[in-house]
């Protein structure tokens, strides 16, 4: 994927010019990616709440962690892409920015942003109640947890005691629900979970995959899209559930997020955002309005 060929104008140009936005689709038999090609109008709005320092240096600096396929990977070149890359870039373009990807390991993106390295992060993040005490969120898209097991094994992720469990370091996951199932274990007087933190979700899909671990837990999209990449090695343990908001990560009170949100909203009216969704299967998890830090205000 590769976003060559675009000219980056100010504002005030850009607004009656259409920037072209180059994904990817999904994968084909062949192993081949075929290009999605979009018009990503500057929204002028939505481009009038950038903040000034902001709209100055005249680029969105993101952060993401290109391990969790298909929301964020690499391409054979390194390069970030999927189809939460493809809308980090698009929300810059609605706001005549340009976009530039860094990545950085999942643990450390919220204190980047929060450290003003990057603007924003986006990396499937969940917007939960303890994350809100340290970042804002604008939220986009809603996914569950799901889990995977090798080929052969029966496992239930309600009765998981005293079993090996493979999970993504820094992921909600890993600090919310992998530690309160263990606990409820110990408290039933059963073995405890042994979780297994990796780096990556590619290893700890593989150690679920090789036998490893008993099992492996991630994002709904995420898991189902490595179960049917994994030529049978892996299978569904259950069904969906516990669904949350992912939410992009923006600096405590940055004035950026009213931008961020305008934008996704913008991309969600223009159809833009669906087309996005659909070029990796995940659909489903569409929303229909943006919002900010939602799990807060449910409560």
């Amino acid at each position: 994927m590769s976003f060559s060929g675009r000219t980056f104008v100010g504002v005030a140009l850009a607004t009656a010019l259409a920037l072209v936005l180059s994904g990817c689709a999904p994968v084909h038999p062949e192993g081949k990616y075929v290009p999605l090609e979009l018009s990503v109008a500057v929204d002028s709005s939505a481009a009038a709440l950038v903040p000034a320092d902001v709209a100055a240096r005249g680029t969105l600096n993101i952060a993401t962690d290109a391990t969790y396929e298909p929301n964020e990977y690499k391409d054979d070149e390194g390069l970030p892409i999927g189809w939460e890359i493809d809308l980090a870039k698009a929300i810059a373009m609605k706001l005549g920015l340009e976009p530039v990807v860094s990545q950085a390991t999942f643990d450390n993106i919220i204190p980047s942003v929060v450290g003003k390295k990057f603007d924003i992060g986006i990396s499937s993040f969940v917007d939960n109640p303890e994350r809100e005490k340290i970042v804002d969120f604008v939220n986009y898209f809603l996914a569950g947890n799901m889990w995977a097991t090798g080929k052969g094994k029966n496992v239930d992720p309600n009765n998981a005691c005293g079993l090996s469990v493979a999970v993504v370091i820094g992921s909600t996951q890993a600090l919310v629900e992998l530690p309160e199932k263990s606990k409820a274990c110990v408290k039933a007087g059963k073995p405890p979970i042994q979780i297994m933190k990796f780096d990556d979700n590619g290893q700890a899909l593989s150690a679920a995959a090789m036998g490893r671990a008993d099992a492996v837990t991630a994002d709904s999209p995420v898991t189902l899209h490595s179960i049917k990449k994994s030529k049978g090695k892996l299978v569904a343990a259950g069904e969906v559930f516990d669904v949350s908001p992912y939410g992009i990560v923006l600096a405590k009170n940055s004035g950026l997020a009213p931008a961020i949100q305008a934008a996704v909203q913008s991309l969600i009216d223009d159809g833009t955002y669906q087309i996005i969704l659909e070029s990796e299967g995940v659909q489903e998890g569409a929303i229909t309005t943006a919002t900010t830090n939602i799990a807060t205000k449910k409560g």
